[in-house]
């Protein structure tokens, strides 16, 4: 392995980090005569197969248990291509879920009113389920059944999303949508009549050149890409890095343009028309299977790098330099599509710009650029036809958002707050995996919603802020003791894998899928979920594609199809793209047909206030969203954060490393805990930056309360896309306070 792969993230290290961290939570596991923690890996470990739930990327791995069956570590399996048998510290922290003592333990109900404050008494699984059941049905006779609703994100999505469709109600949404990655779906759409779904076709492993904009690949830990992007910087490749920050993976670039926030569709621009007007696109592939070349070339035309440099402080050098270093690249050249894009409001169309850049750099289908996926499915294990919905959660938006593919979860809390100009509002939230408190921006809405509910159900593994506020909390298992449905993997070739469970759930928790089953049945709704126990729905599916359950739990991972060599259009083909002209459209007819810019418009954005600064957010390795900051093994890497701040703007307030600060944004909202400075020149001038989901209020989360600063506490001003309604949150700024009022008066 080479020095540079080895520096570029310290995977491995890390890794072993994960595995053996939160030791003293493992030590009374460990047999008498493993006398160190290293020796745990002679010992004889059986294992069963998994995929990983501490992420969406879900990579395939083994849980290794002890002859007694307790379960010791996680590793990757060799044969899965998201993990090719590594996992990144999250995956190998996993086992701290199982082990931690802060778990939800057994069915609660609410004693008190919604306040937030966690107040329940226990109760039994029959108790519980039934009183869902009973308030399900008066909801449903009251106001109908479209007026429920689930958000979640996660595996038991699959469950729950079946139950609530079977209700009656087609309300299912995942913040990962609408407050993440939908406007890069609804921008390759409307370009090359497809989205880009999980996990992006980005050919990283053969790419000459990768540009990366506000995309934090190696923090963000999307396993196979980083690794892919590892190998690509051994082979040479350039990485351009677009980032008002000097970020792990800006270390590892040829190029690091900090550029100033919420001007990045002014650059992408102005390569654009560097690449046009120097022709450095690619005129065979534009001609054959682009529209609007022409409408696009003239509208290009007043943005030159001395414009954009005006705009975002990149010299126009650099613009020229960049955009010669792609085009030289070109098709083996990827402007990455990102992950977490919902930043200013017009998110779809700085993704369009994105779209169209390696449209003209022919990147699209092409090697080195984004391989076409195959994709396969699997039958599902028979279940009558979902009953046809009244209404969604669209008949709120007053006819707005028809570009979004998927329910908005902001529209559907947009859709609970009742208006006097609507007759139904949602009345019922099934909420699963997700802490909806520090998940939607601006929680004042969130709470105005929740307390518009009639009924609020929490299904999880961990108390959170959103638990505080339910009617019913219901404890899952962790993923390391339940089966779940197969895990099917779009890639350059197909998988599935198999999750099963390693041990029997601790405490009195239950897979999703039998609290969605049992829920079901206690709603008359049992025929959608028919099968007697979730082995015989697993092996029924598996015998569809000539598998079976026994062959899954040998290998964990199966290959449906062969891998394929050409991932690149074959120029002897007539392609025809889903798209209105049949055409890749860098002139969206689409977008125009709904009243939208056809092209990409950089509009200026809102400076800060004076004194006040960006609120800049991003992700840690060894942490995924607010999930995983009380679990033994990832807390002890990281257990709270920081703000950087530039030293500049230190100097100026006075500010010294390790110094606590309270944040407070432009609405006056004040971070409920401190936060300790980190000054360096990694950050700009102009802003600060913080990792996102600390700053945890519940005190049942014994190891992550009143760690570090909420970043979500202090987005309150959410710029709404235009054309898909996705939450725009880096329109926040925050200044420093050294005390509160309260603090002061005592």
């Amino acid at each position: 392995m080479s020095k540079t792969r080895r520096d570029f993230i310290k995977i491995s290290s890390l890794s072993a980090a994960g595995i053996f961290a939160g030791a003293k939570y493992l030590q009374s596991a460990i047999p008498g005569n493993a006398t160190k923690l290293g020796e745990i890996g002679n010992l004889n470990l059986n294992r069963t197969p998994t995929y990983c739930e501490v992420c969406f990327w879900k990579c395939a791995g083994w849980v290794h248990k002890n002859e007694d069956g307790t379960i010791k570590k996680i590793t990757g399996n060799d044969d899965d291509p998201n993990c090719n048998g590594r996992l990144c510290p999250r995956g190998t922290g996993g086992i701290g879920m199982y082990y931690d003592e802060d778990r939800l333990k057994t069915p609660l109900m609410r004693v008190t009113g919604k306040d937030g404050k966690q107040t329940y008494r226990e109760a039994s699984w029959d108790e519980a389920l039934d009183f869902i059941a009973k308030r399900m049905k008066e909801i449903k006779e009251k106001h109908g059944a479209e007026c429920t609703a689930l958000l979640t994100h996660g595996s038991g999505g699959h469950y729950f999303g079946s139950l609530i469709k079977a209700f009656g109600s087609g309300n299912v949404a995942a913040p990962s949508y609408a407050q993440c990655r939908g406007p890069r779906e609804v921008a390759f759409l409307a370009t090359f009549g497809e989205g880009l779904n999980s996990p992006e076709p980005t050919d990283i492993r053969d790419t000459r050149c990768l540009v990366l904009i506000g995309s934090h690949l190696g923090e963000n830990m999307h396993n196979g890409q980083v690794q892919e992007m590892s190998d690509a910087i051994d082979k040479g490749a350039t990485i351009i890095t677009v980032d008002p920050r000097f970020s792990t993976v800006a270390s590892k670039s040829k190029f690091w343009l900090p550029i100033k926030p919420a001007t990045d569709i002014a650059l992408l621009l102005s390569w654009m028309h560097e690449i046009i007007n120097n022709g450095w696109y690619d005129k065979k592939y534009i001609e054959k299977y682009a529209y609007g070349f022409e409408e696009l070339k003239d509208y290009i035309q007043p943005f030159t790098p001395e414009w954009a440099y005006g705009i975002t402080t990149i010299k126009p050098d650099q613009i020229r330099e960049t955009a010669r270093e792609m085009a030289n690249a070109a098709p083996a050249v990827i402007i990455h599509p990102g992950r977490h894009v919902t930043w200013y409001g017009d998110d779809t169309q700085r993704v369009r710009a994105m779209a169209i850049l390696n449209a003209l750099l022919g990147s699209w289908g092409r090697r080195g650029g984004f391989y076409i996926p195959d994709i396969t499915s699997v039958p599902k294990y028979p279940h009558p036809h979902f009953p046809e919905p009244a209404r969604d959660w669209r008949d709120a938006m007053g006819g707005k958002y028809k570009l979004a593919d998927l329910a908005l979860a902001s529209g559907v809390c947009d859709a609970t707050i009742p208006t006097p100009d609507l007759d139904c509002h949602i009345k019922a939230w099934i909420v699963n995996g997700t802490n909806l408190i520090m998940t939607l921006p601006d929680q004042r809405k969130t709470l105005d919603a929740i307390n518009s509910l009639e009924l609020m159900v929490v299904i999880d593994t961990m108390p959170a802020e959103i638990t505080g506020y339910a009617d019913v909390v219901l404890p899952e298992c962790t993923y390391l003791e339940r089966w779940d449905d197969l895990r099917i993997l779009q890639g350059r070739f197909p998988t599935i894998s198999l999750r099963m469970p390693a041990a029997q759930p601790k405490y009195n928790s239950k897979p999703g899928y039998w609290i969605a089953k049992e829920l079901a049945k206690k709603m008359g709704l049992g025929e959608y979920f028919a099968w007697n126990t979730f082995e015989e729905k697993l092996d029924w599916e598996l015998k569809q594609v000539n598998s079976s359950l026994e062959e899954m739990k040998k290998i964990g991972v199966k290959k449906l199809t062969r891998e394929y060599d050409d991932i690149y259009f074959n120029d002897g083909e007539d392609i025809e793209f889903n798209t209105n002209t049949g055409k890749i459209e860098l002139y969206s007819t689409a977008l125009e047909e709904e009243g939208f810019d056809p092209m990409p418009r950089y509009t200026p954005h809102q400076e800060p206030p004076e004194g006040f600064y960006h609120l800049n957010y991003g992700r840690a390795p060894m942490h995924t969203f607010s999930r995983t900051t009380n679990n033994p093994n990832l807390a002890d890497l990281m257990d709270e954060n920081v703000v950087w701040v530039n030293p500049k703007v230190a100097k100026e307030w006075g500010l010294e490393n390790g110094q606590e600060v309270y944040l407070e944004n432009q609405d006056g909202i004040i971070s409920d805990f401190k936060i300790k400075v980190r000054v360096t020149e990694r950050i700009r001038f102009d802003s600060v930056y913080m990792i996102h989901g600390f700053g945890h209020t519940n005190k049942k989360l014994t190891r992550t309360y009143g760690k570090g600063a909420s970043d979500s506490q202090l987005i309150t001003r959410v710029l709404t896309d235009p054309i898909m309604g996705g939450t725009g949150m880096r329109g926040n700024f925050v200044t420093f306070r050294f005390e509160k009022e309260s603090e002061a008066q005592s």
